[in-house]
């Protein structure tokens, strides 16, 4: 099978899990919107922009090493049994920590009177790094469809319990209060089911992967030096990559004063953040299938003419996703999607989704320094996005609140791009198309503008108008690049 074509369809099936599966869970988002008071979705999003630190750090960047030997390396079963072994002894002392500690980090976070929030986060973080390499074995060995079943639990599992805990568990007792769900349900425990859910799936995803856990363990302390050194740029990336998308929501609430009611804004803008997902679901999916891809076509002849070519492929889908998305952020409102509690917060998902884009092009453009072994490039990028992002949120947060934070994901992902363009050029020099990609930024952006400027009634109308605008750009593309596309196929 064509190369190129063997990543189309992997991609796609990872996209069963990573897109069509997300999505789903996406549907949480204004489900909590229509439950949950702002300061109550506050909360979510303030926890979970710590777990998201949590994991990076947890993981230590020992996927991507796990990739880089495990393709190479002779004994693959050694490079598995030595990473799995010391994600294992790495998620039991956190988790020994987070039990020794709980009041301490309660207090910390301001959650002295829910100290159960920080033991049930402990045991997802402990299950989700420990199960990161067996997910990694499936996407080595080129098991997209196992991946995408394990995935797809997960998230329905999740979706399930949401739901029988915050909805269906409270209808059985209205109607009959001495249900024996009510042996399971306190309405006291409001917004920790959500965390409740994320636990039980955690652990029916664990407790499923454990046939992929079989195998002779053996433990080689020198080929683990090598893999963590290898990857412990690959962490700090990690770090300061969660600091490019989250440190604003952990910073909100530090920086906005009382009268500015700080969780209700990090809730507002916490929920219209994530209807950007669409992006990160498709750059996930992307980088699930790329990122084996391009190690395995190292030494092809034709590798860099693929990958510039992937890059503009993947900037046009993207920028259909962005255009699919901005110029339709009005059926949010007429589709009651989301309570309108959230409603002023709509006005950053463009922010949003064009950051999301430019991290996604950062992702592709990463393949040089990964190839190269240089992967303190990747550090040094992620480290100058991070003093940028930072920079600007502490700056402007107490005066233009969440606007200020969506702003500072975009810069920073853009100079992130930027930067490991340029470097890429030197090092791993590719002929990337940047004529042609930046004819499709500046023609989406020029719609999106139009659109922006544009008011026209009665609402149908002005969705007609916006239907026309996506097709002035698909049908471009089309023109553009349909002879092209069908060759690279093939």
């Amino acid at each position: 099978m064509n190369s190129f074509k063997k990543l189309v369809g992997d991609t796609a099936i990872y996209g069963v899990s990573s897109i069509v599966g997300r999505f789903l869970n996406w549907w949480l988002v204004p489900y909590y919107s229509h439950i949950f008071l702002t300061a109550e979705y506050g909360i979510v999003t303030h926890l979970y922009a710590y777990m998201a630190f949590l994991l990076v750090f947890l993981t230590f960047g020992m996927e991507t090493g796990y990739f880089r030997f495990a393709s190479d390396h002779k004994d693959k079963d050694l490079v598995y049994s030595s990473s799995l072994i010391s994600l294992f002894v790495t998620s039991v002392s956190f988790l020994l920590i987070i039990y020794t500690f709980t009041d301490v980090f309660a207090d910390w976070l301001d959650y002295e009177n829910h100290p159960e929030y920080i033991r049930w986060i402990g045991w997802i973080m402990a299950f989700d790094a420990f199960t990161s390499i067996p997910f990694a074995k499936l996407r080595i060995e080129s098991r997209p469809i196992r991946f995408a079943v394990m995935k797809l639990i997960n998230i329905f599992a999740n979706i399930f319990f949401n739901i029988f805990f915050l909805t269906i568990c409270p209808l059985l007792l209205k109607s009959n209060p001495e249900h024996v769900v009510g042996l399971i349900y306190s309405e006291s425990i409001g917004v920790g089911y959500v965390f409740i859910s994320n636990l039980i799936a955690s652990a029916i995803t664990f407790i499923l992967l454990v046939p992929d856990l079989r195998i002779k363990f053996r433990f080689d302390g020198r080929l683990l030096k090598e893999i963590v050194w290898y990857s412990f740029p690959i962490l700090v990336v990690g770090i300061a990559g969660m600091v490019n998308q989250n440190i604003d929501k952990i910073l909100l609430p530090q920086l906005l004063s009382a009268d500015q009611h700080p969780m209700e804004q990090l809730g507002i803008y916490g929920a219209n953040y994530k209807l950007a997902v669409l992006m990160n679901m498709f750059i996930q999916a992307f980088r699930y299938a790329f990122e084996p891809f391009f190690f395995s076509q190292v030494r092809s002849e034709n590798n860099k003419k693929g990958y510039a070519l992937i890059l503009k492929y993947f900037v046009i889908f993207g920028l259909i996703i962005f255009l699919g998305i901005s110029l339709f952020l009005d059926l949010f409102k007429s589709l009651d999607i989301i309570d309108e509690a959230y409603y002023s917060g709509l006005k950053v998902v463009p922010l949003v989704l064009m950051a999301n884009l430019f991290l996604g092009i950062y992702y592709t453009l990463s393949l040089w320094y990964k190839l190269t072994d240089k992967t303190r490039y990747g550090a040094y990028f992620a480290l100058i996005g991070s003093g940028i992002s930072l920079a600007i949120n502490v700056l402007f947060i107490p005066i233009y609140g969440y606007m200020a934070s969506a702003v500072a994901v975009l810069i920073c992902f853009v100079v992130m791009t930027v930067l490991s363009y340029v470097a890429g050029q030197k090092h791993y020099p590719v002929n990337y198309p940047v004529g042609r990609i930046s004819f499709y930024f500046t023609l989406s952006l020029l719609l999106y503008g139009i659109s922006a400027v544009t008011e026209i009634n009665p609402p149908l109308m002005n969705h007609v108008f916006s239907a026309v605008l996506l097709l002035v750009f698909l049908v471009t593309c089309y023109v553009l690049e349909n002879k092209e596309f069908r060759k690279f196929l093939h």
